[in-house]
Parts: structure tokens; sequence; C-alpha cells
């Protein structure tokens, strides 16, 4: 039998039918799946299992210290919840006996809740569903010494906050890891807490639980500034259906304390929808929500993907689709930048701002195909047309599920921004590949183009157009 022979790569395709880029790293394909992906909760393509399964596959043939820092940076970076804590079960098992275990838990877990939700994915395999408090994996030394340190940044207001009715309680979580407090005050803290008789919090979950004035208790916290951001876009039907006084709402929208910086892009536009009288509010703080980010230099097109796998929601309790979610990136792209949709055609539309901009594109054409190839030749057609005046970037948001062929960019900056966790994509070779949809990204950009400045030559070469 013959050795020496070439071995042929097996095509890869996406869920549309169009060659895929194969070979991808399995620290690439981790990211890919992770940063756009509200755990288990299913896409147009995939079901949220199938997603939640590849990222734990994936996690086991990635280097502990990469797994790591791809949950801190999902965490940190792109203000997701749930996906973290899978892969820190997956590290927990990869990184056995390596302190980074320990660190990377203290690090990840933000919000007291993430105890609980943490315990009960680490006990049952990554599946927190099947979850029930004392059954399961048994602890180890480098997870009981991370849920400890975590455990310890809270004080009495956040583990109130969020000590709820789980599978796992925070009570649970105390008996598990037996903290070991740093003073006798944290120490009677620590029993409240196990004993459930903590002081209540100052919430609008609490106060309205208990019966007190709609009106009353949103007004006095909006006053008070204990109204977190995302509360406050969530509940602005709540007050106005209440008659808060509006003057005190706008000025909190404007205001964005109280965490503005974890709140996606899309959030904004799904209040707006809502509350329509506020969307002015809302449209001037979608936009300040990169007016401290670095603007990119020169020309840039935008190319945003309407087609129909584009609408699906982001979870099964949402109103919002994947389009909402590209749309609003698009809208606060910063710079000198043409627009442009693309699904069975290719539409330029207006580079509006804000909510002006979300109506544009997600209203530009049918939402049908997927050709993105086509699109993106299109866009090198207008880059050689213009010349060595012409673009500097080509920035695409796409679920990369295209029907055909798509080629090399011939810009010098190419990002494809991916806001799904499907398995297959399209956006590596000679395009920047950026996973996720935070405004987090254009940080990302203006970091790439800072290690590798354009000189003052032509940005492309039209031959290859």
């Amino acid at each position: 039998m013959r050795m020496n022979v070439a071995q042929r790569q097996p095509k890869v395709f996406t869920h549309e039918g169009g060659p895929a880029v194969a070979n991808i790293s399995a620290e690439a394909q981790l990211r890919r799946t992770v940063m756009s992906c509200l755990l288990w909760e299913s896409e147009f393509y995939e079901s949220g299992k199938t997603i939640a399964d590849r990222i734990v596959e994936t996690a086991q043939n990635v280097k502990p210290e990469i797994v790591a820092a791809i949950a801190i940076e999902a965490r940190e970076v792109f203000n997701l919840r749930h996906v973290p804590l899978l892969l820190l079960e997956v590290l927990t098992r990869t990184g056995k006996g390596n302190s980074i275990v320990a660190q990377t838990i203290g690090r990840v877990i933000q919000r007291a809740d993430e105890l609980g939700e943490f315990v009960a994915v680490y006990t049952h395999g990554g599946d927190r569903r099947k979850a029930k408090a004392g059954h399961g994996r048994k602890f180890s030394a480098q997870v009981l010494k991370g849920l400890r340190k975590a455990f310890a940044k809270f004080d009495e207001y956040a583990l109130a906050k969020y000590d709820r009715d789980g599978a796992v309680k925070l009570r649970d979580v105390i008996r598990f890891i037996r903290p070991t407090p740093a003073n006798p005050g944290q120490a009677a803290l620590w029993k409240r807490a196990l004993d459930r008789t903590l002081a209540t919090p100052d919430t609008w979950e609490v106060a309205l639980s208990g019966g007190a004035d709609k009106k009353e208790t949103f007004e006095r916290l909006l006053r008070d500034g204990k109204l977190g951001y995302l509360a406050l876009l969530r509940n602005l039907r709540n007050m106005v259906q209440a008659g808060v006084d509006e003057d005190l709402v706008r000025a909190a929208i404007l205001a964005r304390k109280g965490g503005a910086h974890r709140v996606f892009p899309f959030r904004y536009v799904a209040a707006a929808r809502v509350v329509p009288q506020f969307e002015r509010y809302l449209d001037q703080a979608l936009v300040a929500s990169i007016e401290d980010m670095p603007k990119p230099k020169g020309k840039t097109l935008v190319l945003v993907d309407v087609s129909g796998s584009m609408d699906e929601k982001m979870s099964g309790k949402s109103d919002m689709m994947r389009i909402d979610a590209a749309a609003a990136l698009a809208s606060i792209m910063p710079g000198d930048v043409r627009v442009f949709t693309f699904s069975n055609q290719i539409v330029e539309v207006p580079p509006r701002r804000g909510m002006a901009g979300v109506d544009a594109i997600t209203k530009s054409q049918s939402h049908s195909g997927t050709y993105l190839g086509q699109a993106v030749a299109q866009m090198n057609l207008i880059a050689a047309n213009n010349g060595m005046g012409g673009y500097d970037r080509l920035i695409v948001v796409t679920d990369e599920q295209s029907a055909d062929r798509v080629p090399d960019p011939v810009m010098k900056y190419a990002y494809m921004i991916n806001v799904a966790s499907n398995k297959n994509g399209l956006g590596y070779g000679k395009w920047t590949h950026i996973d996720g949809f935070s405004e987090g990204i254009f940080r990302y950009i203006a970091e790439v183009e800072r290690e590798k400045p354009r000189d003052n030559g032509p940005v492309f070469d039209p031959t290859e157009v």
C-alpha cells in the first residue's frame, strides 16, 4: 500500500451551500461559536443544544490558557453572561490542578446569581437545566478556591438582589464552598445569606412585588440613581403606563448610568419600538455609546446582511432579531461611511446614524437569499473605480451563511463581523474575522489598524478585481 500520496481535504460549505473556509483552528472555531452565543437559545440554522455541544467539544481541544482568555473576553468585552460559565466548566476539566481555574472563575463571575448558575452548570456537565442542589459532580480544590474568591466580592445589596429560588440557591453555594470570612462583619453577612435573612434590597422588583405604587417607586429610584440602565430600558413601557415623570425618564436615558457600558446596541432599538415617544432620547444615547471610541481614518464601505436567516429571534423570549443587532452596529459605525445591504440584491442606503440608520437598513429590501459573494464583488468594484483615493476598509456584518462563493476583499482593511454561532464561516484568510455584536468591536478594529497602519500607496491591486 502506498503511503506517499496527497491527502484531499474535504470541502466545507455554509448552511446556504456556499463554499466555507476549511481547517480553521480550534481557537477560531471556539471564538466564532461563543462570541455571539446566547447559550441554549436556538438560531436559524442550528439548535441551542447543537451550539452548546460544539462549544464544549471545541473548548476541550483548546489550551486552557486560551479558553480562560476567551471566557474573560466574552464576559468583559462582549457582555455575555451564560456562555462564559460553560467555558469555565470545560476549563475545570482541561486545566485541572492549574491555578488559572480559580483565577478565571473569580474574574468571570461578576453577579451574585452567576455563582448558582455556574454551580448548576459545573455539577451537571454543562447542562444547568438538569441541576439539583446537592447532586452531581464534586468540587475540585481549584473550583472551590475560585468560587470563594468570587463570593467574597459581593456586598449585602448584591447578594440580596440576586438571592433567587433557582435549582441552586445562594445558600446552597455557601454550603458547598464553605467560605472563610475575613472579619466578624463578613461572617455575620454570610450567616444572614445562609439563613436568607439579608436586608431587603431597594430594587424595583422588590418594591412592586410588595404592592408599592408604580409611579412613586420608579420616580424615587430614578431620582436616587438606583435603577440600572438595562432595567431602565426594559421598564420604559411600565413607566409610561404608570405615568412616571417624563423629564426624569429622559434624563436617565441620556445620563447612561448604572451599567450602560454593558448594554448591547440593539437594546436601544428594542426600547424605541416599545415606547416611540422616547426614541429621540434613546437615539442620542445609542450614538453616545461610541463617542469615546477612536474614529477610523479614511473612508469605509459597510455591508449588512438582511437575508431571511437574519430575521431569527435573538432568544425565545425576545422580539429582537439578528438583523436588529447587525443594523444597530452599522448605524453607529464611526467615520466616513457608505452603507449597503445585501440579500438577493445589493442596495445602498443613506448612511444615517442611530434609529434612522436601523430603519433604513432593515427596510431597504425584502429579506430573502444570502448572496454575500456578489455583494463583496460589487464592493471590490466600487473600491477599484475610486482609484488611489478610494476606500480604506470594508466592514461586513453578517451570519456568514452565503449561498455563493465569496471573493477576497481588495481593500487593505477588511472585516467580517459574525453575529451568529454557525459552525462554518467565510471571513478568514484576507479577512480580519470578528465575532460578536457588542460595540467593543470598534475598539478591536482601532487596535488592528494601529498595529497595521496604512502606507501611502494604493490600498488595492486593481488587477485583482
